[in-house]
């Protein structure tokens, strides 16, 4: 039976394991406390090869402490495992330039790269928890996944539609490229339709048949999309009704910050480390006598992406904004640079709602979007 570190008694082994996870097996090393390697055991990614894994390293002494990589794809299911048997799981980014430099002069493999994991998370280099996946965000970040392909193929199916207006034959074209997108989806899904064993004489029977192919693919992916949102409305609104309080919040961005922060913020410690995760934070980049920041290009993008819609809103909308962007005018700063700093301030209103401080309540009613002229965003 394996036990955790808390029933760990003076003089045992601690033991630190680190996965390198893939789609049919997972690779795990096991370390002792003084970084010893103490065996590699590969396991096959199901229920019965977590356990296996489990009990393997608990062989070795008192399972401290897991480092995976790719805990939100190949190591999920492992991920998830652990956390429901009490296990510290650790997340492990793949290795930056520093560290692929050290991986071309040593080789790579699997054991190696579990090796590199376990290390990390035992030299205390990487201490994030992983997204607990295990509720409604996750049913979000899924609903989401499938909404974004949906849009996707919309538009391609769009631009192939009107593609093939302007190659159609000419009686056909003249007809039909005066006409809106809606006008057009209605026009060309009610040709006649072609049997399957019809033979296509002309050029223009074989116009006619994609493009109502065409159109009857745009409508089905409008209807699938238009049912995503109706459960994505309830699921995000069940999930954070605070946060859709906010004034200039919506569907879409509410379910892209939750997605961001997971079903467990908590994991989160600070502002400071969710303005990271979505790439607001300013990077220091002095050196020498020069003092400064840099924009970071990290974090979570699509993040990124629903701070920066929410901050262009506000500068459109809110008196208390637009009077902090010409206070910051007038100071020199840039539009790119008030920007970021709004997008700054806006992780740390959003945070203070997504792990439901109290403050955050309160401020809710007031709704105030801009700190007062005495204060400056990082």
């Amino acid at each position: 039976m394996w036990r955790c570190t808390s029933d760990a008694q003076d003089g045992e082994v601690r033991v630190t394991v680190g996965v390198d996870t893939h789609t049919d097996q997972h690779v795990g090393v096991a370390l002792d406390q003084f970084g010893r390697r103490l065996g590699t055991r590969s396991v096959p990614t199901t229920p019965a090869g977590f356990a296996e894994l489990l009990a393997w390293a608990s062989g070795f002494g008192v399972l401290e402490q897991i480092g995976i990589e790719g805990t939100g794809s190949y190591g999920a299911g492992l991920t998830c495992c652990l956390r429901a048997r009490g296990f510290t799981v650790v997340e492990v980014e793949r290795p930056h330039r520093h560290d692929r430099q050290a991986r071309r002069r040593r080789g790579k493999s699997d054991p190696l790269d579990a090796e590199a994991a376990a290390r990390v998370v035992q030299a205390g280099t990487v201490t994030g928890q992983p997204k607990a996946g295990d509720a409604q965000v996750e049913m979000i970040r899924t609903l989401r996944l499938t909404r974004r392909s949906a849009m996707k193929a919309r538009t391609q199916a769009a631009n192939q539609l009107h593609a093939l207006v302007v190659t159609a034959p000419d009686e056909l074209r003249a007809r039909l490229r005066p006409l809106s997108v809606v006008e057009l989806i209605a026009l060309v899904a009610a040709f006649r339709p072609v049997r399957a064993w019809t033979a296509l004489a002309t050029p223009l029977a074989a116009a006619k048949l994609a493009l109502k192919g065409l159109a009857l693919r745009y409508r089905r992916l409008s209807a699938e999309i238009d049912a995503l949102d109706v459960h994505l409305g309830r699921l995000v609104a069940t999930a954070a009704p605070a946060l859709l309080m906010v004034k200039g919040v919506g569907t879409d961005i509410a379910g892209t910050l939750l997605v961001a922060a997971g079903d467990n913020p908590d994991r989160l410690h600070s502002e400071a480390a969710f303005a990271s995760l979505c790439g607001v934070a300013p990077v220091p980049a002095s050196s020498g006598k020069t003092n400064r920041h840099r924009l970071s290009r990290g974090g979570d993008r699509d993040a990124n992406r629903a701070l920066y819609l929410l901050a262009l809103g506000r500068m459109g909308w809110d008196p208390d904004t637009r009077t902090y962007v010409t206070r910051r005018t007038a100071a020199g700063l840039s539009k790119p640079e008030i920007i970021r700093c709004l997008k700054r301030y806006l992780a740390r209103e959003i945070y203070r709602i997504l792990v439901k401080s109290p403050t955050s309540v309160s401020r809710l009613a007031d709704d105030h979007p801009m700190p007062p002229a005495s204060a400056r965003a990082s």
